[in-house]
């Protein structure tokens, strides 16, 4: 269950302006909203002026919203949105004539976070980064079998891995994220990353999700996730206010790791002709796969400053 917005605080923005970057996606445009009920003024980056329109309604009403178009390959609106803002939400939103991960996506993701990371180390006034990455980051190893250690947020995928397989989501996660790790310590960015799992609660999320790809192999290996996009929200909020967060944080509500499970995930994410139902498949496997991952980070952060409770 969301935690209710009161139960947090803030504690070190030195201004209440804050940028969404890209605020015309699933997760930014959830963010604004959010940001905006909690009284942050917010400086909503969108791509293309059609995303413009959605927030139209919204700024005329609130004097609070401020819309930016800002191409994360134009340095100089990633500059001008920017400006003024004590912290940035940054995730990664693939462009319209380019929709889906292959290997050139990995390319324009990278590049994007550079220049994103590069502008906020030019912004005297940005106080703290929030990057969101993904949990492909952390789960593509070729030893994901043999060791005995459950993964955490100390753990990234195998970029050679990813190259073989054309895991081409975890490929671009994995190399774009550790850039703009690197880029925030050269130059001096206080960043945090959330490497969030499979957001449930998009209207265009399906079964073909790049996201998915191997999911047959996460699932076997305990770490076929999912996250509610309410949670997921709460959770870039609390790393991004509480003053004590530090590194990367799994982020995920939900373990896919039952036969009925994972039949109830396909269901959700296919078209009711093409799902799988549950009475022809359930007798095939009984087993419950042994979770191995852990997000005890991250759950230890919003119990400790009022977040909410733990999840599963």
């Amino acid at each position: 269950m969301a935690p209710a917005a009161s139960n947090f605080q803030h504690s070190h923005t030195s201004s209440n302006t804050v940028c969404v970057i890209n605020a015309s996606g699933h997760l930014g445009s959830a963010l604004v909203e959010r940001l905006l009920l909690r009284g942050y003024t917010v400086h909503a980056a969108v791509q293309h002026h059609d995303e413009q329109l959605q927030f139209n309604g919204l700024s005329s009403e609130n004097k609070k919203l401020k819309i930016f178009r800002s191409d994360p390959f134009d340095y100089q609106s990633i500059i001008d949105a920017l400006k003024g803002c004590s912290g940035l939400f940054y995730a990664f939103e693939p462009p319209q004539d380019q929709p889906t991960y292959d290997e050139f996506m990995v390319e324009v993701e990278v590049r994007a976070a550079h220049n994103v990371l590069e502008a906020c180390a030019q912004t005297e006034t940005i106080d703290r980064v929030v990057f969101t990455s993904s949990v492909t980051a952390v789960v593509w190893r070729d030893d994901r079998k043999s060791t005995a250690s459950e993964l955490d947020e100390t753990h990234w995928s195998d970029v050679n891995l990813c190259r073989k397989y054309k895991l081409w989501h975890g490929l671009s996660k994995t190399l774009a994220e550790k850039t703009a790790w690197a880029l925030a310590m050269d130059r001096g960015v206080n960043m945090v990353s959330v490497n969030a799992a499979l957001m449930m609660g998009g209207p265009d999320v399906s079964i073909t999700h790049p996201y998915l790809k191997g999911a047959a192999e996460m699932y076997e290996d305990g770490v076929l996730l999912t996250v509610d996009l309410n949670f997921l929200v709460d959770a870039h909020i609390c790393v991004f206010e509480n003053i004590s967060s530090y590194g990367r944080y799994l982020c995920f509500d939900n373990v896919v790791n039952h036969h009925e499970d994972a039949l109830k995930l396909a269901q959700m994410l296919t078209t009711p002709s093409a799902a799988p139902t549950l009475t022809q498949s359930c007798e095939q496997d009984m087993r419950i796969i042994q979770q191995r991952i852990s997000n005890k980070k991250l759950n230890q952060l919003m119990v400790d400053f009022g977040c909410g409770s733990q999840v599963h």
